[in-house]
């Protein structure tokens, strides 16, 4: 079957593979049908993804159609379409033994630290696998597993009706939460540096919005709230200085959620974080969160439709990748397909 590894850091390859057989642990083979191109899968293809070893067949963002049911299966059969959680966890650690597998002292995350779905079939365990609404379409529901990111960012921000709301940045990671905040918070201010992202920002709900090219980020966000500053702050940005700029947009007893992977120093004062008395979370993968996303999207609460803007096949993920690379505006998502 074919694959797409990446071999090192720029060296992407598509390879021919054994097939993989169900086994009593991965007691579900699936027929991969779609694959997302996420940030962090361009982040392992160039390199700069700190998590990432290679060689690694890439891809966590993965939709596709149960081949094959082992013995041990309870609940999925044949023909089932269903979306597999990336994250794997050990759980008995003791981040797994207080209900954080996603930070399991051992985790290991498909496409990332051990193969993933950028191929033409895959066996998991049936835990880690969810039905899909017959609502949505393959192609769509890659869009859940970013949603779930989002879900987690909110979960980690105890976000509630009442808060007043600031997201930095409004590209594919901002977005996603933007659509899940909107559902829990009644105040959300959304800043970037694209004034096309920023409208659709407050069509998308958004109460206020800053382009932080033209506008101070903290004197704007202040004005919005009245002097106090946001509530929460989310970096969906995740750039050198976002972290300061959040510290110093959040008011008093303020929590702000952090949610990039550089290692590269950034600036932090310790004056903004101890006098304000903020909370400064981590929020990373999700924790078990594609039941909650799909129940949104069965109740009507979560539209994922139009989310994606383009599609490869699988065998031109070169062609895909470089596109991606391109920046070009048109691009909202990118999904590899298996139809070739």
């Amino acid at each position: 079957m074919k694959a797409v590894q990446i071999l090192n850091p720029n060296t992407l390859r598509v390879i021919d593979i054994a097939k993989p057989s169900v086994t009593e642990e991965n007691n579900i083979l699936v027929r991969m049908t779609a694959a997302g191109i996420c940030g962090s899968d361009v982040g392992i293809y160039h390199g700069t993804n700190a998590a990432a070893t290679y060689p690694r067949i890439i891809g966590h963002e993965m939709v596709g159609v149960v081949e094959e049911s082992g013995s041990s299966a309870v609940s999925l059969h044949p023909g089932d379409r269903v979306i597999v959680n990336q994250v794997t966890s050990c759980g008995h650690c003791y981040p797994c033994r207080i209900g954080r597998g996603n930070v399991c002292d051992s985790l290991a995350v498909r496409g990332v630290h051990i193969d993933g779905g950028y191929r033409e079939y895959i066996a998991v365990p049936e835990q880690d696998c969810y039905l899909l609404p017959d609502s949505i379409s393959d192609t769509d529901a890659v869009m859940i597993e970013p949603a779930t990111i989002a879900i987690q960012s909110c979960t980690r921000a105890e976000l509630k009706k009442d808060d007043l709301l600031l997201i930095y940045g409004c590209g594919a990671l901002g977005s996603s939460i933007l659509k899940i905040a909107r559902l829990l918070c009644g105040y959300i201010i959304v800043a970037d540096v694209v004034d096309e992202k920023l409208e659709g920002a407050k069509s998308a709900g958004a109460a206020h919005t800053i382009n932080v090219l033209k506008e101070n980020l903290e004197e704007k966000v202040k004005e919005y709230t009245h002097g106090h500053g946001a509530t929460v702050s989310i970096d969906a940005v995740c750039g050198s200085d976002s972290l300061i700029r959040l510290l110093k947009a959040t008011g008093n007893a303020g929590r702000v959620i952090t949610m990039g992977f550089s290692t590269s120093p950034t600036e932090i004062n310790q004056f903004l974080i101890t006098s304000k008395e903020l909370d400064v979370r981590g929020s990373r993968l999700q924790n078990r969160m594609f039941g909650r996303a799909i129940d949104l999207i069965r109740e009507g609460k979560l539209n994922l439709t139009g989310s994606v803007s383009h599609t490869f096949p699988l065998t031109r993920a070169q062609e895909a990748f470089d596109f991606v690379d391109s920046h070009d505006p048109s691009i909202r998502k990118v999904v590899l397909t298996f139809d070739f």
